[in-house]
């Protein structure tokens, strides 16, 4: 197996989340080895319930152009979920002061790979500073606005998946 010396590794874990491996985000994303990956979740509400979804980055490999979770990214080897989450938090939104409210851990499957989702909610009315190497754009929508859209290919089918699940 060939992989780039700069690529990025994560931890394969079981379903408990307990690390098993290590493999490169090549082969946990090639479709074929479907090796559980941990990843983050982070959902922002501003005071007025308003939720911030980012617009995936169009050199992204996987949903790129898509609306997805306000914070998302992969749990890195010797990493915890919660400096994961923060970790995340700043690099994409400049995110530093908020408080995590853990919701739900789950297993999504895509035809690319599948995930161990470590899934929070935070209110804040911090500013998202948004990376514009990681995010297209972002926005506030309202939670109706969001419901409206579902099913029309505007959101990445986790998130989808994610917000019927917790908001539904």
């Amino acid at each position: 197996m060939k992989t780039s010396r700069s690529e990025e590794w994560f931890p394969v874990v079981d379903e408990d989340g307990n690390q098993t491996g290590l493999a490169p985000r090549s082969v946990c994303h090639d479709g074929i080895s479907m090796l559980l990956h941990p990843v983050v979740h982070l959902h922002l509400f501003n005071s007025s319930g308003d939720l911030f979804l980012q617009k995936r980055a169009m050199t992204k490999d996987i949903q790129p152009g898509k609306w997805d979770t306000s914070v998302g990214g992969h749990i890195d080897p010797g990493e915890t979920v919660e400096e994961a989450l923060f970790r995340e938090a700043k690099e994409e939104l400049n995110l530093i002061n908020f408080t995590p409210e853990p919701l739900v851990k789950y297993i999504w499957k895509s035809i690319r790979e599948r995930e161990l989702v470590n899934s929070f909610s935070t209110t804040s009315e911090e500013v998202p500073i948004i990376n514009k190497e990681e995010i297209e754009e972002g926005k506030y929508w309202r939670i109706t606005e969001i419901k409206k859209n579902l099913g029309k290919n505007i959101f990445t089918p986790n998130f989808e998946n994610e917000f019927k699940m917790l908001f539904s």
